[in-house]
């Protein structure tokens, strides 16, 4: 018996991994996420599974839940939203699982900063305009982040940022971010990335405020904030150019550097 961490993906039940999919259907026991996971997913589960919705639960009543699986010799998908490695409380789940010697295994997710730069039609790394792609969060009532880690230090490098559970902060970010990218720098806001009412709400810091009030959402948004998002005259990747040397690609003999 194992508990399986699913990572659901961004919201379309098509955005599972065909081993999330598989696990899903193979386990008599699905514990997951219903505040945030699409019911859609359920349909995976095999006929007759158990299904426990861990939205209303604390953590003493999901360990028991894995315990009673493991007792009775069950397999326990556990679905959550998105992808395991960030921001899933997934870390204290393992650690009482490793107390109780039961084991385990993760299958990560479509993360939601994925789902989002696909519904802009955006990469967001561009060749010499950003390389580097920075996931953070603001503090609030949950939690409080390390006085290391905050905007100001992170948009410091001009680097691509998605920010994560904090759409309820947006004047603030704003206002923290405008000295350091200028008030043209494009923002974009993604609510329920790949969900059948996904929004979009492109702007500038200059702007976006004025748009937000607008059109307002409450939760599931992601905020994307860099030169990225907007870049049009940048140089191409030397991964095409037919002067860059590669293993799968040697350059022509009578080929010449640009």
């Amino acid at each position: 018996m194992r508990v399986h961490f699913i990572g659901a993906g961004p919201g379309a039940a098509d955005l599972i991994t065909v081993r999330g999919r598989d696990l899903l259907g193979r386990c008599p026991v699905c514990l997951y996420a219903g505040s945030i996971v699409p019911a859609e997913l359920l349909a995976y589960c095999p006929p007759g599974a158990r299904l426990v919705d861990t939205a209303p639960l604390d953590l003493d009543a999901i360990e028991a839940e894995f315990l009673a699986a493991h007792t009775a010799g069950l397999e326990v998908a556990r679905l959550h939203s998105g992808d395991l490695s960030i921001w899933s409380a997934v870390a204290e789940q393992i650690r009482r699982l490793q107390r109780l010697g039961i084991p385990y295994t993760l299958t990560p997710g479509v993360p939601a900063f994925a789902a989002a730069a696909a519904a802009l039609g955006t990469e967001l790394t561009i060749p010499e305009v950003a390389q580097s792609l920075v996931l953070t969060r603001v503090g609030g009532r949950a939690s409080r982040m390390p006085p290391n880690e905050t905007l100001e230090t992170f948009a410091a490098s001009r680097a691509t940022l998605a920010i994560h559970l904090a759409i309820h902060r947006l004047g603030e970010i704003v206002t923290t971010l405008t000295p350091f990218y200028g008030a043209t720098c494009p923002i974009a806001i993604v609510t329920r990335a790949t969900h059948a009412d996904q929004a979009i709400l492109r702007g500038t810091l200059a702007d976006i405020l004025e748009r937000f009030r607008a059109a307002p959402q409450e939760r599931t948004a992601l905020i994307l904030v860099g030169p990225a998002l907007a870049a049009t005259e940048f140089r191409d990747s030397a991964l095409y150019d037919p002067d860059y040397h590669r293993r799968y690609r040697p350059r022509a003999p009578d080929s010449r550097r640009k």
